[in-house]
């Protein structure tokens, strides 16, 4: 299936692989689309809905210029998941299995109680000296390595349509990320004031000239929350098969397939090198294993990407919300999204109606979402929730 619909009003098209888009998100990509550094067109994978200046499921490529707004607060933020040798396992075990991952890992706001060993941690692409917030936060960071996070972040065991039985893990940078994110972008925008920058500060679009100090800075950070994300989910993935073995014995593993969706990369697109910024959006070079979740209570899957140039070799990183939290804590029907999780036999995290943010009816329908980037990806495995543990 090609694109949607191509927006050409703008200074460069906007492509969108979706039939319907909000309308603040929308706006947002008009924004990108106008921008005097963006190259060839701006892409909107089919779980879009508005971020923070740029749309989440946006892929733009700049030309000299990096925007921290177009990365976003959780730099690195990615899935990791991994094919176990069982093929059954019974809702006793489930259950127990969930009672020692919560012992091994934190969730929410919680931190380990001591340090981690630094070895588990990524090495700095620069001196520590020449990295101002991965310096300041690196003690903070030994706490939180190996700790899930709040939000959309989750855990959960699946079975594939293999026959295997997964596990899978959805996180970020914790609060390294969100530090580097708001320092830089303050720090853009009052670079850009300084200079006369004719784009609109309240587009929330705050840009930085790759070539200079503060831009190497914030690549050389950006790029270190998102080694530190890949090692948050490894470790996580590490103490959740030790977590299967406890309770289930030996148990052999796969290697573990771990992808960030928010990030920036120099990478050459129709012959140019150029920044590709993913927001909520994963790489998707043709022949690389990727993965797309659904919501509480619907299938992932596991994809192979296709390497599109038309999305700058991109796919969605999820479903997408249909609506904020704020709305669905309101909106949604408690007792329903229950029934809904629990006639499927899923043990869930949904209790009160403050869960509701991350219920099912709270995000677009994942098959669709498929359905509309199968020219971006060919699905191999589709995984279905047997228990979800949410931050």
């Amino acid at each position: 299936m090609p694109v949607k619909k191509v927006v050409t009003s703008e200074k460069l098209p906007i492509k969108l692989w979706l039939d319907q888009v909000d309308a603040g998100a929308m706006e947002q990509a008009k924004n990108l689309a106008n921008l005097p550094f963006i190259f060839r067109h701006v892409a909107l994978m089919p779980d879009t809905h508005q971020g923070y200046g740029m749309p989440i499921g946006g892929v733009i490529a700049t030309e000299d210029m990096v925007i921290p707004n177009a990365v976003g607060v959780d730099i690195g933020c990615g899935m990791g998941a991994v094919q176990t040798s069982l093929t059954e396992i019974s809702p006793d075990n489930l259950k127990l299995v969930l009672s020692a991952i919560r012992h091994k890992v934190p969730l929410g706001f919680k931190h380990h109680r001591r340090p981690q060993d630094r070895d588990l941690m990524p090495r700095p692409p620069a001196p520590l000296p020449e990295l101002p917030v991965v310096a300041e936060e690196y003690h903070n960071a030994l706490y939180q390595l190996g700790t899930l996070g709040g939000g959309n972040h989750f855990i959960e065991i699946q079975k594939g349509s293999d026959g295997h039985i997964w596990l899978m893990v959805h996180s970020g940078s914790r609060n390294l990320g969100f530090k580097v994110a708001n320092y830089y972008n303050r720090l853009a925008g009052a670079l850009n004031r300084q200079e006369g920058s004719r784009i609109p500060p309240g587009w929330q679009l705050a840009y930085l000239p790759i070539a200079s100090p503060v831009g190497q800075s914030y690549l050389h950070e950006m790029s270190y929350c998102v080694d530190f994300a890949y090692a948050n989910r490894a470790l996580m993935i590490n103490r959740i098969k030790e977590a299967l073995q406890e309770v289930l014995g030996q148990v052999a593993f796969a290697p573990v397939i771990n992808i960030a969706h928010n990030y920036a990369a120099l990478e050459e697109h129709y012959g140019k090198r150029v920044i590709v910024h993913r927001k909520g959006a994963t790489r998707a070079l043709a022949g690389e294993i990727g993965i797309i979740p659904g919501s509480q209570g619907t299938p992932s899957y596991l994809v192979r990407g296709r390497g599109n140039p038309e999305s700058f070799s991109s796919c969605s990183h999820g479903a997408g919300r249909k609506m904020g939290r704020k709305q669905a804590q309101r909106q949604l029907d408690l007792e329903q999204e229950k029934k809904r999780l629990d006639q499927q036999g899923i043990i869930h995290a949904v209790r009160s109606a403050r869960d509701l943010d991350e219920a099912a009816g709270a995000y677009k329908e994942i098959d669709q979402v498929i359905s509309d980037q199968l020219d971006l990806v060919e699905v191999l495995v589709e995984l279905r929730p047997l228990a979800v543990i949410k931050g």
